[in-house]
């Protein structure tokens, strides 16, 4: 399993709101709506985040973290993941992108990584834990 993960500031000219209802009825769609199937080949799982700054429970502050959503993909291989980014970035495409992606972030300079993760078992006896995602509850 291969995740990818992008880091996003909204445009300085829209509300958290408005970003986020762009993001998810316009952005997110985008690939489907110009006949893309499927939308983000290969994918296995496509999740927006959006962050809400907290006080730091230290210093009682509130920080910005610098950006407004992390995104996240997950492929099931390496090779996936790069027909897909060849997709994505492939010149019948890419111009689309862009413009809407004007619409929406503040900048094209979005830090893109891909994520190596470990878990740690935190079960009551030691055991790995699990999360169920659950949808339509």
């Amino acid at each position: 399993m291969l995740k990818q993960i992008c880091f996003f500031r909204k445009r300085p000219d829209m509300t958290m709101d408005e970003f986020m209802d762009y993001y998810e009825n316009q952005h997110s769609q985008l690939a489907k709506k110009m006949g893309a199937q499927p939308a983000i080949p290969n994918a296995v799982r496509y999740v927006r985040r959006y962050l809400v700054p907290e006080k730091n429970p230290i210093t009682g502050e509130v920080h910005d973290p610098g950006y407004d959503c992390i995104m996240e993909i997950w492929w099931n291989s390496r090779e996936d993941f790069e027909r897909s980014q060849a997709i994505i970035s492939s010149p019948e495409r890419k111009p689309m992108t862009m413009a809407d992606e004007e619409k929406l972030f503040a900048s094209h300079a979005n830090p893109v990584v891909t994520c190596i993760e470990y878990d740690s078992p935190m079960g009551p006896n030691g055991e790995a834990t699990h999360v169920d995602l659950r949808y339509g509850d």
